[in-house]
């Protein structure tokens, strides 16, 4: 079909998003980044929620430092902290509280979360969504291993560039309550 991009596999599909953030301008991609959590503020489980895992963004994801700013005095903001194959969540106290952990990424050195359980909504980047909400990530499958115990309303916040009407997916990927986009 004219116009229809198939992509047949994951790695393609990850160069490509990758290209096309790149084409994107700074200036784009804080308009987007404002407009993704704009949208979040405004849903029923976030205004509801006390406890909010987020990510803290790499150069390529969607900026998320603002909204963590924003929220982390008013919610209890907890970010991702790589312990080996797996994500543990640490409370975000401050920019001044954190260290770089695995792979380069800031991290939080707050307190621990005990219970996965406590955590009402989580923002999870991902490098593509689609319409059926589902999300693919690194390849590492850090996300999709903790969020197979987490009963949070599950958000993938992205750059519009990052939806597509369909993309891959396996047994073990787990999809979003919803995914927002700039």
């Amino acid at each position: 079909m004219k116009g229809q991009i198939t992509i047949l596999d994951k790695p393609s599909l990850r160069r490509m998003v990758s290209q096309l953030k790149k084409l994107m301008t700074d200036s784009e991609k804080q308009r987007q980044a404002d407009a993704v959590f704009t949208q979040i503020e405004q849903l029923q489980q976030f205004a509801d929620a006390e406890d909010v895992a987020v990510y803290w963004s790499l150069n390529d994801e969607i900026d998320t430092s603002r909204f963590i700013e924003k929220w982390y005095n008013k919610k209890r903001i907890w970010l991702p902290v790589v312990v080996g194959d797996d994500l543990i969540f640490r409370q975000y106290t401050g920019i001044d509280n954190m260290r770089k952990g695995a792979f380069g990424i800031l991290e939080p050195t707050g307190p621990e979360l005990d219970n996965i359980a406590s955590i009402e909504v989580i923002i999870v980047p991902g490098v593509a969504f689609d319409l059926q909400n589902n999300r693919m990530g690194r390849g590492c499958g850090f996300y999709d291993r903790l969020l197979t115990n987490s009963k949070a309303f599950k958000i993938g916040a992205a750059y519009n560039c990052q939806l597509f009407s369909q993309i891959p997916t396996e047994q073990t990927d787990i999809p979003m309550d919803l995914v927002v986009v700039g």
